[in-house]
């Protein structure tokens, strides 16, 4: 028999209270209470931390607290990339950031999404979407990436943007919902 965990990697319809789920939960509350306080560390005792949470952490990944997220195993951030303060990540499925990435102040990366049908949403259940976001992108202070996005390699997204479909690459997207400009 699958887990909720289980199903909730596979991007499946899952309840997130399940016993599993909140033990996970409970010990990246602990690890974001440690990062949190750890402004005054040096960015290298800081990434040491960040190896300790994350799925994968390039060399000189620069994340200041504070920073939010719902497990930390799915996510996966490329080499020399940097989120500015209060940056929050849901991750119940893999969250992929490529390398060199600017990520401003206030940015949400969300993967959780939530049934349409209200029956479904009144069993607790919901599921993820992944987030891909590529190499030597900046994204502005206080956008939004909303499940199942994908933004390309080198793209600009807007400061204060909702992004609700994928990018491409070199592109530059900005408004709410966020749109590619010529």
């Amino acid at each position: 028999m699958r887990t909720e965990k289980d199903k909730m990697l596979a991007g499946e319809l899952y309840v997130a209270d399940s016993p599993e789920l909140a033990a996970d939960n409970k010990r990246i509350s602990q690890w974001m209470s440690r990062y949190n306080a750890s402004i005054a560390l040096s960015p290298d005792e800081r990434h040491a931390m960040l190896v300790e949470a994350f799925g994968e952490v390039g060399v000189g990944v620069n994340i200041r607290p504070p920073f939010f997220c719902d497990y930390g195993y799915n996510i996966s951030i490329g080499e020399g990339s940097f989120m500015n303060f209060n940056c929050v990540v849901l991750d119940v499925v893999k969250v992929t950031i490529g390398s060199h990435t600017q990520i401003g102040s206030a940015v949400q990366i969300l993967t959780a999404d939530h049934p349409r049908e209200p029956e479904l949403r009144a069993q607790m259940l919901e599921f993820g979407r992944p987030v891909t976001i590529g190499s030597n992108v900046w994204i502005g202070s206080g956008a939004i990436i909303l499940p199942g996005v994908t933004i390309g390699d080198n793209a600009v997204i807007g400061a204060g943007s909702v992004v609700t479909r994928d990018v491409p690459a070199n592109a530059i997207a900005m408004g709410n919902p966020a749109r590619v400009r010529g």
